[in-house]
């Protein structure tokens, strides 16, 4: 990012190319890439034909851009990838109100990967577990022959754990390669170094290797965010007390907390796609590690400090990266991250962490104040009416008169396209 502020006032009032003129002059992303972005061009066919199998076209989704967000002191624009409406501007609009309380400060415990090698038919498994353990330089050493450029840049196999555990089918011997990715989400990596250490780790147990594979519940790769939004700014203590109430019910819920961590992931979600990033490993992790200690609980927390203001905080696995993968591919995933302007995949996660912080209180002011429908509807109610056979000036037209009358369903819009048609 440039040293231009991301608080851009008025930013949804503007057309989509005064809103990439304005991106492209906070950002300083090239011509190229703005022209890039702005054509909806994108990815080519014989490009997608590589990316992945038994290709037939291309599936555009909405690219939009998240203002507003101050993270360690620093301003970011965030470009966010999704089909839902009102997630960009909630996001945006949240991180208007934490910027009083100094914006999103974060932490992270590190890019590191866990690799898992399965071993069975172990006749003494906790024995095994010992002399892994004991062979663990020899590990780590054929681990680290797999990647020396990772290894050069200071990342690679730094170290190993091992657990024994009851299964259906008897005792399997795990043993967990821990590696440190650096710029790289990691998948392969892991996957190569835990594929070439398992010749070892048969002939030290004496047991068959089965699976040898990257683990997506990231529990080394965490990265925390927390803001403190300003009482008054967010509406009142009355509105910190219903945050803090609603945060309550997903902590005590699992059917209430899937919608709330659902709202966390509409933001992790959407600039991970932006950036090119495998959504589903994000998913996974994160509702994994939501029910870590064998309860399914929210990833964010939400209290009133003695000020009165509402203190927001997050912590989940984020693995993300700056190289491989479809950012290093797709043509307008590198625009995106060229917005974003982050120098590193630690830097990606922990704005990451921030949004999803940022649309979980967006949902919950909502929902503890006017309810959800108020805002969602009234962005809903433009997409009925395209699908009705509104355009241009109509789509307002209709979306506007079916709010009015909380009737934002299709047959309404219908019946609004051809009154409005025939008035024309």
């Amino acid at each position: 990012m440039s040293s231009k502020s991301s608080e851009v006032s008025g930013f949804y009032k503007l057309s989509p190319a005064e809103r990439l003129k304005v991106v492209k002059e906070i950002s300083g992303i090239s011509d190229e890439d703005a022209a890039l972005i702005g054509s909806g061009a994108g990815l080519k066919l014989d490009a997608a034909d590589h990316m992945i199998e038994n290709v037939i076209g291309i599936m555009p989704v909405s690219l939009g851009v998240a203002v507003n967000f101050l993270i360690n002191g620093r301003d970011y624009l965030v470009p966010m990838a999704i089909e839902e409406p009102s997630v960009v501007a909630a996001a945006s609009n949240a991180a208007r109100m934490a910027r009083p309380g100094g914006g999103f400060r974060t932490s992270n415990t590190g890019p590191v990967m866990i690799g898992q090698i399965q071993a069975i038919g172990v006749v003494d498994p906790f024995g095994a577990k010992m002399r892994i353990l004991e062979a663990a330089g020899e590990i780590l050493g054929k681990a680290n022959e797999q990647d020396p450029i990772l290894v050069k840049v200071g990342g690679g196999a730094k170290a190993l754990d091992v657990k024994v555990l009851d299964s259906i089918i008897g005792p399997m011997v795990v043993t967990e390669l821990q590696v440190d990715c650096r710029d790289a989400m990691g998948a392969n990596a892991v996957n190569t170094m835990s594929e070439a250490v398992a010749p070892i780790i048969e002939r030290v147990t004496g047991g068959r290797v089965i699976l040898r594979i990257i683990s997506n519940l990231a529990t080394k790769r965490l990265v925390r965010s927390r803001a403190v939004f300003k009482k008054d700014v967010l509406g009142g203590e009355e509105i910190v007390d219903g945050v803090v109430n609603a945060y309550a019910l997903a902590a005590a819920d699992p059917y209430r907390c899937a919608t709330h961590n659902k709202g966390v992931m509409n933001g992790v979600s959407a600039v991970a796609l932006a950036t090119g990033q495998d959504t589903r490993a994000l998913e996974a992790g994160a509702h994994a590690y939501a029910a870590y200690t064998g309860r399914y609980l929210p990833l964010t927390v939400w209290e009133k400090n003695a000020e009165g203001d509402l203190v927001g905080t997050i912590e989940m696995p984020i693995a993300v990266g700056l190289i491989g993968g479809a950012t290093a591919v797709h043509p307008v995933a590198k625009a995106c991250t060229r917005i974003l302007g982050v120098k590193s995949a630690i830097e990606m996660a922990e704005v990451i962490a921030s949004v999803g912080l940022a649309q979980n209180l967006a949902a919950l002011r909502a929902l503890s104040s006017e309810g959800i429908q108020r805002g969602h509807m009234k962005l809903h109610a433009r997409n009925v009416a395209i699908s009705a056979g509104a355009s241009g000036d109509l789509v307002e037209k209709v979306a506007a008169q079916m709010v009015e009358e909380r009737r934002v369903r299709f047959d309404r819009a219908k019946e609004l396209v051809e009154e409005l048609k025939n008035k024309a």
